[in-house]
């Protein structure tokens, strides 16, 4: 049987990359005539990404991972640089996918190219697949109902002239053919209401519909109206074909030094509290707050008395953009005495191993920016939620957990922080609110742990051979082939 090359285009970015690479590695093993190459871009300042490409080589051989050339951040657009960057990059991929075909045509065991998959800020690619005269698939690496929220604003702009910027600090509510409740305005991702990232989101609305299909991080169970709404054919077939989780944690121990080790201390003291007793606040790869919010979370946490595991990081230097990175000395802009008072019942580190910890029985809450892996991964290991967004869509994403799905509590879900800065657009959450928040999650109500409990075994069931991710995948496998006939 012919193999079909398909050409990966992931985006630079470290969480985007790792469930990319994953949808990649599912593929592969699914269909042996697929044939995956993965084009890396490649910013010079960002380790990370070298890391986990270099642990995903020397464990998987069914991709073949090709680095283009680095580049350096721009100084004057940090946040838009990604977008420039890929833009850039077209020569770079042309170049090396004229390789792969050349390849192709010397040899008749060579496998064709069937078509690229293109993370969702890598649309210019699409451009690139056109002049080969293939097909271009995304990967969405957020959830339905976001994807369909972004052809709704798209549409709401182009067809029917209404500026989404002026729903800003709105008390509108919206109806969403992918939303079987209306969506406030104020849980609207920061990049709608903002004049200048505006244009970014509809430009991608707009090159998603040019493409052959869209491949969404998400199973049919969890947004069962959202992938409904896609039915009508106003949009390219929509293929839910996760959860795509990292779940081989050894990708990724290795990419910081000491974290292996961090781990064990972090997993000796979780072995040593009781089941389900401990809540989990972490905040994703760019989540940090303040010295004064800091502090309100630390007394938030000690009035609500529960145990508690905090992955607390320190915000780059002021006027400096980049992640955030781990304290060297806590207690700094901890409460005074605030460590020695809670020993017995909490533990603030920096780095979290993530899936390691939710994957533990003493683990009984998370609270989270509610980027949409970690609303997966919750999900996953039955682990109920307490929503904080910060940034990008995770408002929405809050929204949906919580008033959609019911699946969540909510500590602050409208909170937002300025678009690509640490600083916060909204005013402090109190000690009061998070310590009312950790208590609810901690206290959830049988129906809701019932119904998580039901989600994270259908999560399971659905990547199952039989399970309807496992379906959408061979739909989308059969179609990818097809294009070589």
């Amino acid at each position: 049987m012919k193999k079909a090359e398909v050409v990966f285009v992931p985006a630079p970015i470290i969480s985007h990359l790792v469930s990319t690479v994953q949808v990649a590695k599912l593929l592969a093993e699914r269909d042996e005539r697929l044939s995956i190459t993965f084009l890396i871009m490649k910013i010079r300042v960002d380790s990370q990404v070298d890391s986990y490409i270099d642990s995903v080589s020397a464990a998987c051989k069914l991709i073949r991972f090709i680095d283009l050339p680095e580049q350096e951040p721009d100084p004057n657009q940090p946040s838009k640089f990604i977008f420039s960057m890929i833009e850039t990059q077209k020569p770079h991929v042309k170049k090396e996918v004229s390789k792969l075909v050349s390849q192709s045509d010397s040899s008749p065991d060579s496998p064709k190219l069937a078509g690229f998959v293109l993370d969702m800020f890598c649309t210019p690619m699409i451009d690139v697949a056109n002049e080969f005269g293939v097909p271009s698939y995304v990967f969405f690496t957020s959830g339905a109902a976001f994807l369909g929220l972004q052809f709704y604003i798209q549409a709401l702009h182009d067809e029917q002239k209404v500026d989404p910027t002026e729903f800003k600090d709105s008390d509108a509510e919206l109806a969403l053919s992918c939303l079987a409740n209306p969506l406030p305005a104020k849980v609207l991702p920061s990049a709608v209401i903002d004049k200048e990232w505006l244009p970014v989101l509809l430009g991608l609305a707009r090159r998603f519909r040019e493409t052959k299909g869209i491949m969404v991080n998400t199973f049919e169970e969890l947004e069962s109206y959202a992938v409904n709404s896609f039915s009508n054919g106003n949009t390219p077939p929509v293929y839910p074909v996760g959860p795509i989780l990292n779940l081989n944690s050894d990708d990724d121990h290795d990419m910081e030094s000491n974290k292996s080790n961090t781990y064990k201390d972090i997993k000796q003291w979780l072995d040593e509290q009781p089941q389900s007793s401990v809540v989990f606040l972490c905040f994703g790869s760019r989540g940090c707050f303040g010295a004064d919010q800091v502090k309100e979370i630390a007394c938030g946490l000690e009035q609500s008395g529960c145990r508690f595991l905090w992955s607390l990081r320190q915000p780059p230097p002021q006027g400096k953009t980049g992640a955030p990175s781990d304290y060297d000395n806590p207690q700094e802009v901890l409460p005074e005495g605030f460590l020695a008072r809670t020993t017995e019942i909490g533990k603030v580190i920096g780095w979290a191993p993530q899936i390691d910890i939710l994957a533990h029985s003493s683990i009984g809450g998370f609270v989270s920016h509610c980027g949409w892996n970690s609303v997966l991964e919750s999900i996953w290991f039955d682990v109920p939620i307490a929503a904080w967004p910060l940034y990008a869509e995770q408002q929405f994403n809050a929204f949906e957990m919580i008033v959609e799905l019911g699946l969540g509590v909510e500590i602050k879900m409208d909170y937002r922080m300025k678009l690509n800065a640490e600083e916060s657009e909204s005013t402090n959450v109190t000690a009061r609110e998070i310590e009312r928040g950790i208590r609810s999650l901690m206290e959830l109500d049988k129906d809701k742990k019932m119904k998580l409990k039901e989600m994270s075994e259908r999560s399971r069931k659905a990547l199952m051979n039989g399970g309807s991710s496992y379906a959408w995948s061979g739909r989308l496998i059969q179609d990818m082939v097809d294009n070589m006939l």
